[in-house]
C-alpha cells in the first residue's frame, strides 16, 4: 500500500469524527519533505482557516503517535480549493458539467491526457467531452483529475457560499 494511502486510512476515522472528509493526501519527500492533507466539511464541502488549524492539530497528534514518516517534514492542511482534485467517483458525479483535466494510467485512443467538460457518469465510467470528441473513461483507469478554473465554476462556488 502506498504511503499516502496508508496515512489517509490512518487519519480518516478522526477526520470524519470531526465532521470533515479527507479529499487527498500527498507526500513529497526530498530536500524539504511535505505532507499535504486536503479536507472539506462533510456536509457543506467548505473549509475555513479555523477548520484547517483544528484539523491540523488533530492530525498532527495522530502522526506523532503512529510515526509513519521518518525524519522531519512540514504538515500542511488545506481546503481542496475551487479547482479541486477529483478523487472519488462521486466527485465526478457532483461536478458533471464543469471543465476538467484528466490523466489516465493507460492510453485510450492513443492519449493519456484529456481536457474538456465532464459529462455523464455511470456504470463506473466518466465521460469527458473534449473539443474533438467525447470519451468514456473507466474510473479505474483515471490516475489524476482536477477541475479547471472557469467562470461557471466560480459562479457555482459563489452561489454555494450564499446558501
Amino acid at each position: 500500500m502506498e504511503l499516502s494511502q496508508r496515512i489517509a486510512e490512518m487519519i480518516s476515522p478522526t477526520v470524519e469524527a470531526m465532521g470533515f472528509r479527507v479529499v487527498k493526501v500527498d507526500y513529497n519527500g526530498g530536500h524539504s519533505p511535505r505532507l499535504l492533507i486536503m479536507a472539506e466539511d462533510a456536509d457543506t464541502g467548505r473549509m475555513n482557516v479555523e477548520d484547517c488549524a483544528k484539523l491540523s492539530r488533530a492530525v498532527s497528534a495522530i502522526l506523532d503517535v503512529e510515526d509513519p514518516l521518518a525524519g522531519t517534514y512540514a504538515l500542511e492542511v488545506s481546503s481542496p480549493g475551487i479547482d479541486r482534485p477529483l478523487v472519488r467517483f462521486e466527485d465526478f458525479e457532483k461536478f458533471s458539467g464543469f471543465e476538467a483535466k484528466i490523466e489516465t494510467s493507460r492510453a485510450i485512443d492513443g492519449r493519456k491526457r484529456f481536457k474538456g467538460r465532464l459529462g455523464e457518469v455511470k456504470n463506473g465510467n466518466v465521460r469527458i467531452e473534449t473539443k474533438d470528441q467525447a470519451y468514456d473513461l473507466s474510473f479505474q483507469d483515471i490516475d489524476s483529475a482536477k477541475l479547471l478554473l472557469s467562470d461557471d465554476l466560480i459562479a457555482a462556488a459563489q452561489g454555494q457560499q450564499k446558501q
